[in-house]
């Protein structure tokens, strides 16, 4: 009986500071502006496809807390040079739902790529360049390793794959009863500071950002499914095979990272056998938003580099979903940073 003390009393005191962690399938109270909705693997998951089948095909995958917004400055800019734009949000993030972990469905990296490999077959994309930020890139890693065949090439911003980048208040959270007082009680607060701190200059932030992490991180469900994907963040055993990652990865890094330092790129682009890596002075975690013009410009001359043949087209996407309509009603954007506010942000010159 006495074991057990340790474990309910913080459980008792997360449920008084914040209230006990609950889940969210259901749809959001006002859907995304744009994109639509489609249920993979249990979870009613938000997602924008630009472009045309014919096109080679860009898959966007988001970092921790974040959403498909994030890519608001990137995405005309892939759709300029030609690609099909694929973008969602992950399981527990954006306008994507929150629901409790139901056998091998848990928010592990390997669950979300098995939600991005769905997304790819109902939208009929058997093969393509997969572009991910921070958290979204263990993400990338996983789906190039489970499925090879499924992904051309790689491009990753300030990626976030190794244990050794987990901070102590993470290794904390696995502990049952610390982790829901952690994320009830903190999860939400001082989301300004935490963005600032991303940032090389704060000064250049866009505000749509704060507000849109601000408001995602209020919806219901959202504190309960960090504290999951955080818990499964068990990168030990994905991390030792990244040397089996065979496609071409291009490594983009904010050298004044505090997130995910430099330190952390330059082991990478050792441990992958096809890597190379590109510095942005004067950058921190964002850097297609702090070092927009450079970064886009290096993300470009990569794809190009490594063709533009549009990808095969899933033999059964047509029987799947020959046009997966739409699952929920329009209402407010998510996550978008206004692409004005993020060319304000990148007013650096290039580097």
């Amino acid at each position: 009986m006495n074991r057990r003390v340790p474990i309910a009393a913080p459980l008792a005191l997360a449920c008084l500071l914040g209230g006990c962690l609950s889940w969210h399938a259901g749809a959001p109270a006002e859907p995304p502006e744009e994109g639509a909705f489609a249920t993979l693997r249990g979870t009613r998951v938000h997602f924008v496809d630009e472009g045309e089948p014919g096109q080679p095909a860009v898959v966007l995958v988001h970092g921790f807390a974040s959403s498909v917004g994030v890519w608001a400055g990137l995405r005309p800019a892939l759709r300029e040079a030609g690609y099909r734009v694929l973008a969602l949000d992950l399981k527990g993030f954006g306008h994507t739902g929150r629901p409790a972990p139901e056998g091998e469905r848990d928010y592990s990296p390997a669950e979300q790529a098995r939600i991005v490999r769905a997304l790819m077959d109902a939208r009929g994309v058997h093969r393509a360049a997969v572009v991910a930020h921070s958290y979204g890139s263990s993400v990338a890693l996983r789906l190039a390793l489970d499925a090879p065949e499924r992904v051309s090439h790689i491009a990753l911003y300030d990626a976030w794959v190794y244990a050794d980048q987990l901070p102590t208040s993470f290794h904390w959270a696995r502990a049952g009863g610390v982790g829901e007082l952690i994320f009830a009680a903190f999860y939400q607060e001082r989301s300004e500071d935490k963005i600032a701190n991303a940032f090389y200059d704060p000064e250049v932030i866009p505000q749509a950002l704060v507000d849109t992490v601000e408001e995602q991180v209020s919806r219901p469900g959202t504190r309960a499914a960090a504290l999951a994907a955080v818990r499964a963040m068990r990168y030990e055993a994905q991390e030792a095979r990244y040397g089996e990652v065979e496609a071409p990865t291009l490594l983009l890094w904010g050298r004044e990272d505090s997130v995910t330092t430099l330190d952390f790129g330059e082991r990478l682009y050792t441990e992958l056998p096809n890597a190379e890596l590109k510095v942005y002075p004067r950058c921190g975690h964002f850097p297609m938003i702090e070092a927009r013009r450079p970064s886009t410009r290096d993300l470009l001359a990569f794809l190009a580099a490594h063709g533009r043949q549009p990808a095969p087209a899933s033999p059964t996407a047509a029987e799947r979903a020959p046009s997966l309509p739409p699952e929920g009603a329009p209402g407010a954007a998510d996550g978008a940073v206004d692409a004005a506010d993020a060319d304000a942000a990148a007013e650096e010159p290039d580097a």
